[in-house]
């Protein structure tokens, strides 16, 4: 469990001190204080699923309490989730990669290259 919160944290699985991510989305090869190497995990769509589960049911049920108790104008309800679902999408989904790589190397699944 540690390996996939220190995932969620985009630090290194294995030592929790540097980086897991040289970019937004893109992974190390291998981490700055521990190299244990990283460049073999594919988490594929497994953040994008999770990121679209936690993101939709809490867009979908704010937008459609909003709607029924405050009905908004369209064009504000539109500018509104869409708005607040971009920003969460971005805020979840580097966390939820670093939780699938995280729990990947936990379990020593093997990687891309067998």
């Amino acid at each position: 469990m540690s390996a996939v919160l220190r995932g969620a944290r985009a630090s290194c699985p294995n030592c929790g001190h540097s980086p897991l991510f040289r970019a937004y989305l893109k992974q190390v090869d291998a981490c700055a204080h521990c190299h244990e190497p990283y460049k073999h995990i594919r988490a594929d769509d497994g953040p994008a699923w999770l990121t679209i589960l936690i993101v939709g049911h809490i867009v979908v049920g704010l937008a459609l309490t909003l709607e029924m108790y405050a009905p908004q104008p369209v064009w504000l309800s539109i500018l509104l989730f869409c708005g607040m679902a971009l920003a969460m999408i971005l805020a979840v989904l580097p966390r939820a990669k670093g939780m699938f790589i995280g729990a990947i190397w936990a379990m020593k699944a093997p990687g891309s290259e067998l």
